[in-house]
């Protein structure tokens, strides 16, 4: 590609319109990744958080090194929540590599999209151990949909050889004062096979509020 077409992507990808913008993304996304990236980078820097956020997105086109420590860079020094949150999404998509940068972003934040973010891509893996532990924490975090979060990722490890301790944080929150926590402890609890949980869902099927019985009976229902 001539650097006339090079300069023209540059400047699509800080045009006014959205679907402009978006079509230049996907052309530099078919772009070598030493061409490319240098192009992300340089957008990275602009005072505009929806260019930086554009960026990120643009850089999780690239499995590459340069891309990787491009968005690393992004995660430690970026202060706006809606970028980072992005840069987690693509960072993720280099695999193993990502998880221990993701765990730490998690505890290192105090931003509600950042650590929901996170919990959901790790809710896509198989790293139990680090879902658990995140999850505990999110139970802990002042904004009630962070906890949310937390709960509804204890689902995912109550299929793994960590089910007991899930099965305890999940009866915890299936007695919390808070309607919302024992309805979302409730929604984790279905579809399990563990004599335990289901004695909880059993129990949230005679709870005072209706929506946390309603979750606890369609839970049953599931089963049968």
């Amino acid at each position: 590609m001539n650097s006339d077409r090079l300069s023209e992507i540059e400047i699509n990808l800080r045009a006014p319109a959205l679907n402009v913008r978006k079509n230049a993304l996907d052309e530099l996304a078919e772009i070598p990744a030493d061409i490319a990236v240098p192009i992300l980078q340089k957008l990275a820097r602009e005072e505009n958080f929806a260019l930086r956020r554009l960026a990120v997105m643009g850089l999780g086109n690239h499995r590459s090194e340069a891309s990787f420590q491009a968005l690393q860079q992004t995660i430690a020094e970026e202060e706006d929540g809606n970028v980072i949150a992005e840069a987690a999404n693509s960072i993720f998509d280099f695999g193993e590599p990502a998880i221990p940068i993701l765990q730490q972003l998690f505890e290192i934040s105090d931003n509600w999209l950042v650590r929901q973010t996170v919990i959901s891509l790790l809710v896509e893996t198989d790293r139990f151990d680090v879902l658990l532990a995140l999850a505990i924490a999110a139970l802990k975090d002042e904004t009630q949909t962070v906890r949310e979060s937390g709960i509804l990722a204890l689902k995912k490890v109550l299929s793994s050889p960590l089910k007991d301790e899930a099965v305890s944080w999940l009866t915890v929150m299936a007695q919390d004062s808070y309607w919302r926590n024992r309805w979302r402890s409730a929604i984790a609890l279905h579809g399990t096979q563990d004599s335990q949980a289901k004695q909880l869902l059993s129990q949230l099927q005679r709870d005072e509020n209706w929506r946390v019985v309603a979750a606890a009976l369609e839970g049953t229902l599931a089963e049968n």
